[in-house]
């Protein structure tokens, strides 16, 4: 998918790094993502489990060839809603010197692509409680907040 100038690309191998920093830059997030040499066997490892999934894909957002965004969408299906596939979006970024500018609206908009190419019934994502601006701009772009999650930190 193209806008503009603005490409959204499945990610190869060559945009970990890329990748990796949007999330190490995120001091909201808490999920201890890094840049240090050291972890970027994980990350690596992380990527190819992805690729080698059938129902994970990981995707960037392309600007004059740098990485400025990224997401991941996941297909589950599961046996209520009589078996119909949903799709969740997961790990939205964008770089924020690039906030504003559209591009986390037009990552989205091609995960819902996706939702519907494979016959999903609905999208979901989750957003931490303390994003304000990240509930108002999923609201802004047709999502609910209609449940409430709940998580357990295992490590």
């Amino acid at each position: 998918m193209t806008n503009a100038a603005v490409t959204i690309r499945e990610a190869e191998i060559g945009d970990v790094p890329a990748i990796v920093s949007l999330f190490a830059a995120d001091e909201m997030g808490g999920h201890g993502d890094t840049t240090a040499p050291e972890a970027a066997g994980d990350y690596l490892a992380a990527f190819e489990r992805i690729r080698q999934s059938p129902n994970d894909t990981l995707f960037v957002a392309e600007l004059d060839g740098e990485v400025v965004g990224t997401f991941q969408t996941t297909i589950i299906t599961s046996m209520s809603g009589r078996g119909a596939p949903s799709l969740t979006i997961e790990a939205v970024q964008t770089r924020e010197d690039m906030r504003g500018r559209g591009i986390g609206a037009l990552m989205v908009r091609h995960a819902v692509e996706r939702a519907e190419e494979a016959g999903a019934r609905l999208v979901q994502l989750t957003s931490n409680n303390a994003r304000q601006r990240a509930h108002r701009f999923y609201e802004r772009l047709g999502f609910a907040k209609s449940h409430a999650g709940f998580k357990m930190k295992l490590k």
